[in-house]
């Protein structure tokens, strides 16, 4: 009797390993999504830093590049821990997971709470950028961040063209007579922002704002759902690794 209990615990041992290999695998492909996806978002997005009112977006995607780097670290820690049946390793790694667990839960509620107030910010102070900001003394991320903007998406002005009539560099010698910037135009020459026709410049329903807010707004979401995914994953991984734990300071006692 006391045999096949022997037996039956080291098929356990076995079972629970090669699930938590397993498991393990995913984990550390999903820790390098997590980290492409957060190295991705700040690529994407980094000419419109300067723009944004805050750096709750930009501090969300650098959560998850910490978070993707210490979950690969990890998976290899959890290899090691998993062939080594060493129970302090799997303590280690539990710990980890935990961590690592909190890290991406407030990412997520950074994600989230940036995506409640995304809109109002973006309406507010990107009009006031355009208006204040664009084409003035030590403001040239700013403007470069603005020209790109126009240029990406295709758009003109927060809400619409006739928002630059209220900018600063509109209003002073040296627009040149221009009525908008040259990068609200479709083919950008020097002062062609002088001549406001449809065929010459972008007219887009909306304006930059929509634009803006969507391509943040996806953005958003994805880094949510990857967050979600991985942390799913973590919650199994955890209690995989307890199981195994347990199971085997029973076998060696």
């Amino acid at each position: 009797m006391a045999r096949y209990k022997v037996e039956q615990d080291d098929w356990l041992i076995v079972y629970l390993k090669y699930l938590l290999f397993v498991f393990n695998f995913f984990f550390w492909v999903g820790g390098a999504t997590v980290l492409a996806v957060g190295v991705w978002t700040l690529v994407e997005k980094s000419g419109y830093l300067s723009i944004l009112a805050s750096s709750t977006f930009a501090a969300s995607a650098y959560i998850l590049i910490f978070a993707g780097a210490l979950v690969m670290v990890t998976g290899f820690l959890g290899f090691g821990a998993i062939i080594r049946e060493d129970r302090s390793c799997l303590s280690t790694y539990f710990c980890l997971l935990l961590v690592i667990f909190l890290v991406e839960l407030v990412a997520g509620v950074l994600a989230h709470m940036y995506y409640q107030r995304l809109s109002e910010e973006l309406k507010q102070h990107l009009t006031r950028t355009l208006a204040e900001n664009y084409r003035q003394p030590g403001a040239v991320d700013i403007t470069l961040s603005v020209d790109r903007l126009q240029q990406d998406f295709k758009c003109c002005g927060s809400n619409s063209s006739a928002d630059w009539q209220h900018s600063a560099y509109i209003l002073s010698q040296e627009a040149e007579g221009r009525r908008v910037p040259d990068s609200c135009c479709k083919t950008v020459v020097v002062r062609c922002g002088q001549r406001v026709h449809p065929s010459n410049i972008y007219k887009v329903e909306g304006g930059c704002i929509t634009k803006l807010e969507q391509f943040l707004a996806d953005h958003l979401l994805l880094m949510g759902a990857v967050g979600i995914g991985v942390a799913c994953l973590q919650i199994c991984g955890m209690v995989l690794t307890c199981c195994l734990h347990r199971r085997l300071q029973l076998h060696f006692y």
